[in-house]
């Protein structure tokens, strides 16, 4: 057995002395080599018998031993010093361990708070020139879109025809307004004479039933009328509750006459909102100034007319690049309206992006200052804004990182008509630590929202995702989506036709704080930004001396005529540059680290106990030591139990296994007691033969099997050799 061992070994042997450092065969030969089985054997044969043999110590010896080899300051005094000494070294001990630990929780719990702290550096290098888009304020040229908003203008037109002269307006209109368009969003005046009870009019309804009727909307209150989930109860028209406001019985005369003074008349022109048309679920939006209700309403209007309208279409019907891009200027390098990238707008109409690096690789700046900048001249042709819709004029521009997208309405600032604008861009990086420290996103992959403006193959901003997560909600309770924001697949624009109550949804949902917050929980930053800060500055231009030759010059390249077709309300002159090449970074870094943590958990431990890391260990081995003494009392309280509950089963010496066998010996295989039973068995009757003995085989002897002790043992017994 032996020699077949070494045989075994042997290989194993050159495999450890070729591979030797291998772990999995030296986990292999740790199981199956018998000298470290034996080993294995032998561990667990003492662990077994110093389990029954019980504890060594008990918790005082334990505890007195720990306090005695301690090298934590304290301890040592409590179990050397006198009682009165003993006990106030007691009550220092635990006091200062308390404070240790009071510590420690105030420590770890900053360490998880993950705060940041942030640092700002300034450096110096070539930078990539910003991409910069340019729009007109007026998204459509009004001799292009006039046919589809002419209705639309008529109406508006004779409204304030009678708001602002109500007694020189004609009732007779030809041809007819269309009054259908007008009724699916109507102005509403809100006559506050009597400031309890105000009355709602509705304009066009005197001429169209009798004069100085009002609208018969019923005498019932506006405190019931929800919007979305809201109820109305608490809404208020400018400064004033809607809760008491009621609307005029059908025939009650109207107090303003003609000759009514400008004193007298307080009226609010407000936009009329509702579920469904002819419905009694509405709202009324009310403003301050009648041009911000004129202007909100035809805004409103015109969304869902235009709603319809193809891109294509639309894109026609806006200002071309070659009309509006007059001149361009690139450091020393001319470029031109083909070095721009258009895009479709639905606030601006088409915007003409430079340098948005999509196409090709972004420019760098060869220089600071004006001179290696962007110069651009531009014709808005203000002559040709749709009245109604664009009150203000100019162009609308911004500066921003390639291959984003522009959101003029939020980041964009605009450039007069007749000046020249001078913008002195400087950078500031903003890099953000990720998670923990903060919630931002590297490129919005983990963002919960669906970004719409990923068609355009444009970067994750927050603002992309916000209007994507309005967008969404839009279609999910609206229905449709909102003409100014993307749409997503197999949804189509609201309007008035098709979805009559999109109005009074989407105005709800604008005004829904809960909405809002939702999007806010579910949009990030970005980890990374660069924002531009400009310095901006504006002159006349060009001057009275040279505006002849200059519209001279410019009408002639743009539409080769010899006539000035340009003037200086359409004219707006661009420099765009960097004032220094000088950036700011502005980084953040974590304000506690593990480091920090360790450093500080260490400086309290060891100045209110004067302890180490050494100490620690310590304590963690008696507190092993202390499990250790746990689980061998309870294996000996289980043992002893089992014992206790064996002894009270058996109050006298346990019998045997062969006693315990034939007391439940099958009575099939024993003789029947009688009187005349034999050796071969019980006599069947008086005068009856014997009956041979019954066939069977005797039960086992078990006290055969018992171990004997070794003294017993005859010299001819069997023992196994080794």
């Amino acid at each position: 057995m032996g020699a077949a061992a070494g045989s075994r070994q042997g290989p194993r042997g050159a495999r450890g002395a070729a591979g030797a450092g291998a772990g999995a065969e030296l986990v292999w030969c740790l199981f199956s080599c018998p000298c470290s089985s034996m080993k294995l054997r032998r561990y667990l044969v003492r662990a077994l018998h110093r389990l029954q043999k019980g504890p060594g110590y008990t918790y005082k010896e334990l505890l007195v031993w720990y306090c005695d080899n301690t090298n934590t300051h304290g301890p040592k005094r409590i179990i050397k010093e006198g009682p009165k000494k003993k006990l106030i070294w007691f009550f220092l001990t635990l006091l200062f361990a308390s404070l240790v630990f009071w510590q420690w929780g105030i420590l770890i719990n900053t360490y998880l708070s993950y705060n940041v702290t942030s640092s700002l550096s300034i450096g110096f290098k070539t930078m990539k020139f910003p991409a910069v888009t340019v729009c007109n304020a007026n998204p459509f040229k009004y001799s292009e879109v006039k046919p589809l908003l002419k209705e639309l203008d008529r109406l508006i037109e004779a409204a304030l025809e009678r708001i602002l002269q109500p007694g020189n307006s004609s009732d007779n209109v030809s041809p007819p307004l269309d009054l259908e368009l007008w009724n699916q969003i109507p102005l509403v005046l809100i006559d506050e004479h009597d400031k309890d009870n105000p009355i709602i009019l509705d304009i066009f309804e005197s001429s169209q039933t009798a004069v100085g009727n009002k609208t018969a909307m019923g005498n019932g209150t506006l405190e019931n009328y929800t919007m979305g989930s809201r109820s109305l109860e608490n809404y208020t028209m400018g400064s004033r509750s809607l809760e008491n406001y009621t609307t005029a019985a059908p025939g009650a005369e109207s107090n303003s006459t003609a000759n009514s003074t400008a004193e007298e008349k307080k009226y609010k022109l407000a936009v009329k909102l509702c579920s469904q048309q002819g419905s009694g679920n509405c709202t009324y939006r009310n403003f301050s100034s009648a041009a911000q209700a004129v202007s909100e309403w035809y805004i409103l209007q015109s969304t869902s007319i235009l709603s319809k309208v193809p891109l294509h279409d639309r894109i026609r019907m806006g200002y071309q690049a070659e009309d509006m891009i007059l001149a361009c200027l690139y450091g020393a390098e001319p470029c031109n309206y083909k070095n721009f990238t258009q895009i479709y707008h639905p606030d601006h109409g088409n915007c003409y992006i430079f340098n948005w690096g999509m196409d090709e690789e972004a420019l760098n700046s060869s220089n600071p200052g004006a001179e290696f900048g962007l110069k651009l001249i531009l014709d808005i042709s203000q002559q040709d804004y749709i009245p109604y819709l664009s009150s203000a004029a100019g162009a609308r521009l911004m500066l921003h990182q390639q291959k984003s997208f522009p959101f003029l309405k939020d980041q964009g600032i605009y450039a007069m008509a007749g000046t020249e604008t001078s913008i002195g861009v400087l950078v500031d990086e903003l890099e953000r630590m990720g998670y923990p420290y903060s919630d931002c996103t590297v490129n919005g992959s983990d963002v919960p929202v669906q970004n719409l403006y990923s068609q355009y193959n444009t970067s994750y901003s927050i603002q992309a995702c916000l209007r994507s997560c309005f967008q969404n909600h839009m279609v999910e309770i609206c229905g449709c989506g909102h003409y100014m924001f993307p749409l997503p697949e197999g949804v189509n624009y609201c309007n008035n036709e098709d979805f009559p109550g999109w109005a009074y949804c989407y105005s709800s949902l604008r005004s829904s704080i809960k909405q809002r917050q939702i999007c806010i929980d579910s949009c990030k930053e970005t980890c990374n930004d660069t924002q531009y800060k400009m310095t901006i500055s504006m002159a006349d231009w060009p001057s009275e001396a040279s505006e002849d030759w200059i519209f001279h010059i410019l009408s002639y390249e743009r539409d080769m005529s010899t006539n000035v077709t340009l003037d200086r309300n359409g004219i707006i002159k661009l420099n765009i540059y960097f004032q220094e090449y000088n950036y700011r970074t502005i980084s953040e870094s974590a304000a506690t680290t593990i480091v920090w943590l360790l450093s500080s958990l260490g400086g309290q431990f060891g100045f209110w106990m004067g302890g180490s890391v050494l100490c620690l260990i310590e304590f963690g081995e008696i507190i092993i030591d202390s499990l250790w003494i746990t689980i061998i009392n309870l294996i000996s309280w289980a043992k002893g139990l089992k014992q206790r509950r064996a002894r009270a089963r058996y109050p006298d010496t346990p019998p045997t296994v062969a006693e315990l066998v034939e007391a439940h010996t099958n009575l099939g295989f024993q003789p029947e007691p009688g009187p005349a039973a034999g050796p071969a068995g019980p006599a069947a009757g008086p005068g009856a033969p014997a009956l041979p003995p019954e066939p069977g085989t005797p039960p086992p002897n078990y006290d055969s099997l018992r171990v004997q002790p070794p003294d017993t043992l005859s010299p001819d017994s069997d023992t196994d050799t080794e």
